[in-house]
């Protein structure tokens, strides 16, 4: 069956990277992993750094930054369908940037805050984030906010070394600007793209207990059945949840013949059977 996969910049980041079955649990079959909010300080300094910098010269930032205004935060995007060649399905970016920059030079940098130290590590993980918004806003869908080119992406890190009392009952809490460039890649984050249409065109992957909580959970509480049905329903040309786009099962009721969402009932999703 012909997909159309919507990747989130976060899910291709952390949740593919944690669990390939969670992953395609959740993109393909509509069934998520319960949600485990960040702790909301880290919200809530991300939010006031977007106000802090809002139109201003990314110099003033910290140094590394290319020179340019801070024109764009927190905004919504949207990329047109990304195909391959002799790949069946398809699939599109939606999500939320931090903060885009006009450059002095005509073109834009997407840019991530972070709190924390910066590594090489984070960079290679966070820059696949940062190429979904670029590869986002240079093919974006129709209506979608479109900037192009962009030729700068980064982060952006606080990393806090000091408390002090300006004054009661106020508390400020101190640290190091540090800019972190992100080498921009398509050829590679494309490729990567292809491999994770591929994974999701393909069989289930099997459970993760070793590393992943969420699989260990399921095999205790036997809840793998529903992957093992999501499967299964894959194979025999079941259509999609019309609601929350999960796999569906042949059912029987006073009316006839229906499709109901495996996900019942988290999910009250049907489908006439000629539908």
């Amino acid at each position: 069956m012909t997909m159309q996969y919507r990747f989130s910049p976060s899910d291709l980041t952390f949740l593919y990277d944690g669990c390939k079955h969670c992953f395609v649990l959740k993109v393909k079959h509509g069934i998520a992993q319960p949600t485990i909010r960040l702790p909301g300080i880290f919200n809530t300094i991300t939010l006031l750094q977007k106000e802090l910098y809002s139109g201003k010269r990314t110099e003033s930032i910290c140094p590394g930054p290319p020179p340019g205004v801070v024109r764009y935060g927190e905004q919504q995007v949207r990329s047109q369908p990304i195909t391959f060649p002799g790949v069946e399905s398809s699939c599109y970016i939606s999500g939320r940037f931090d903060i885009v920059a006009e450059l002095d030079d005509r073109s834009y940098g997407v840019f991530d805050f972070k709190t924390g130290r910066a590594t090489e590590e984070k960079a290679g993980l966070y820059g696949r984030q940062l190429h979904a918004y670029a590869v986002a806003l240079e093919r974006p869908a129709e209506g979608a906010l479109a900037l192009a080119p962009v030729s700068s992406l980064g982060l952006l890190y606080f990393t806090p070394d000091r408390c002090s009392q300006p004054a009661p009952p106020r508390q400020s809490l101190e640290g190091e600007m540090r800019w972190q460039a992100v080498r921009r890649d398509d050829e590679s984050f494309l490729k990567f793209l292809e491999g994770v249409i591929r994974l999701l065109d393909g069989p289930m992957p099997p459970l993760e207990p070793t590393h992943c909580d969420w699989c260990a959970y399921r095999m205790r509480t036997g809840q793998s059945e529903l992957a093992a049905a999501a499967s299964e329903a894959a194979g025999t040309g079941s259509p999609p949840c019309p609601t929350c786009n999960g796999p569906m099962r042949r059912r029987t009721g006073k009316f006839g013949a229906f499709w109901s969402c495996m996900n019942y009932p988290a999910c009250k999703g049907t489908r006439n059977v000629s539908g």
